[in-house]
């Protein structure tokens, strides 16, 4: 009896599924299968050279560098700071640990609050904006690719520099 009580649970978490994956949308599924990157699984490689050093990147789905979407984590050490800069895309940015500020403007200013786990930044399309972290963080970019990065300064590019 135990056993056909569990087996209807499955079934019927199965049809709940069923019902609620056509909401999910595309960009939840890859390749029409589910994917999954579990904690233990998140490697971190140096960052991208869009951003200052001592940034690290894990990305968990796509390429920020190719057409559709992706799923990246950004680690920031201590005392690290993205200046102002756009996007030529939306994007969508989770912090996932520590605290990290986030603030739109063309001038650094560390005024605004930081921000704690748990919270979600949209910034829009050519949106100036900038970032930093005093005690270090991690965050996570939802996007689509391809996305760019175009310093409000030329002279802190780092790829120029």
């Amino acid at each position: 009896m135990k056993l056909q009580r569990i087996q209807n649970m499955s079934l019927a978490a199965v049809i709940a599924l069923g019902i609620a994956v056509p909401y999910l949308g595309g960009a939840a599924l890859a390749d029409d299968h589910h994917h999954v990157v579990a904690a233990p699984d998140v490697t971190f490689n140096p960052g991208p050279p869009t951003l200052p050093a001592g940034a690290q990147v894990a990305v968990l789905l796509g390429s920020p560098a190719k057409e559709g979407p992706f799923v990246i984590r950004l680690k920031f050490p201590a005392g690290y700071v993205i200046p102002p800069h756009r996007h030529s895309k939306e994007e969508h940015v989770t912090v996932i640990s520590g605290g990290f500020g986030m603030a739109a403007g063309e001038k650094f200013d560390a005024a605004a609050p930081v921000l704690p786990a748990g919270s979600f930044v949209q910034i829009p399309v050519g949106q100036a904006h900038f970032a930093w972290t005093e005690e270090g963080a991690v965050v996570q970019i939802n996007g689509m690719g391809p996305f760019d990065i175009e310093y409000v300064d030329s002279k802190d590019d780092p790829r120029t520099n």
